[in-house]
């Protein structure tokens, strides 16, 4: 078998595990009163160049749903792109722990919201319409749920429109990393500088172990989430083996060394299937995700072959590369979607 269902199916970064094993030695307070945590937030703050709030938790969808409960009242709007994963996914948790806030989708190709279609909704709303709910804030996922990146200028479009609105600005950075290594950009100039509010900060999947982590750019927000995390169970009694994830995560680059390492193998895979007939990419890979327009029975094939992969319809298949994907399991996935294509073109 080759896995390609998913980024978070491989193994955890070796440097995460040893650090794990560094913070298991003496004693420390619970939940966040630590040397970890504290050395988390001043590396954090270091990292994107700006005094920051990180808190780590259990999973993207607490992030994603607690974030987004701290820049939403219960009857605010939140935008975000229909194939976004807090739409599609999360079985309406930001609905649930904002208390009722509803998320809009907001057109745009690949995954990403078209920042002149969501000025269109936002112009449509009528001030003081007491019957409908409010507009409160922008999610933007990076990279999208379809494998492509916004780039700064779009997330600073999308940023200033939002500012023009009074609306927050949440950023679903599951594969912030994957994104960022794409950009070649720094944190900064792909969150806050932009006008990102709230970062959901994904290390899961990619070579992390068991968290994630909320990191907050405007300081308004900080006292009302700590309390919302700690009533959503999602402040760690041993705060310090989370913390102590996050710093080797980011330890000299370790998060990049990664992100590139998987985004590297989507690369090399999409160069070795291009122009194959009967195949297309449904977005454009610039990350570590492939979205393929194939027929059935190669589908069929690769499964037989053994490669595992996620149908998302009957012609669209995903591939996810993990950080520890070989060459050699993407040349095979190659060699088989090229039998497999020309098979079913010959059929």
């Amino acid at each position: 078998m080759i896995d390609f269902r998913s980024d978070n199916t491989g193994r955890a970064a070796p440097e995460i595990l040893d650090a794990l094993i560094e913070a298991n030695s003496g004693t420390a307070l619970g939940y966040g009163a630590d040397d970890w945590t504290a050395r988390l937030q001043q590396r954090f703050s270091l990292l994107f160049e700006t005094s920051v709030r990180v808190f780590p938790v259990a999973t993207g969808t607490a992030a994603n749903a607690l974030s987004l409960a701290a820049i939403s009242p219960g009857w605010g709007l939140v935008y975000c792109s229909a194939a976004a994963h807090i739409n599609t996914s999360e079985a309406n948790a930001a609905g649930f722990f904002g208390g009722g806030l509803k998320l809009v989708p907001v057109a745009g190709a690949d995954g990403k919201i078209d920042p002149a279609a969501l000025a269109g909704l936002l112009a449509a709303v009528q001030p003081g319409a007491i019957h409908r709910g409010q507009p409160a804030a922008v999610n933007l996922t990076q990279a999208s749920d379809l494998g492509a990146v916004y780039s700064l200028d779009d997330i600073s479009a999308i940023g200033d429109l939002a500012k023009r609105h009074g609306l927050k600005v949440h950023m679903d950075g599951a594969r912030f990393a994957n994104a960022l290594a794409r950009l070649g950009a720094s944190p900064a100039a792909m969150s806050w500088r932009a006008g990102v509010d709230i970062l959901s900060f994904g290390a899961t999947k990619n070579g992390g172990a068991l968290c994630d982590a909320i990191v907050v750019f405007a300081p308004e927000l900080t006292e009302g989430l700590a309390v919302q995390l700690r009533r959503a169970g999602q402040v760690w009694s041993k705060m310090r083996f989370a913390s102590a994830q996050l710093l080797a995560y980011i330890e000299d680059g370790l998060w990049l060394r990664l992100a590139r390492q998987s985004n590297a193998a989507a690369a090399r895979i999409a160069a070795g299937i291009a122009g194959l007939p009967g195949l297309r990419l449904a977005a454009p890979v610039e990350a570590n995700e492939l979205f393929l327009e194939v027929s059935s029975a190669v589908m069929d094939g690769l499964e037989r072959d053994g490669f595992q992969f996620y149908r998302r319809s009957a012609s669209l298949a995903r591939f996810v590369c993990r950080f520890d994907l070989t060459e050699a399991e993407g040349d095979a996935l190659v060699a088989a979607l090229r039998r497999h294509c020309t098979a079913a073109q010959a059929a």
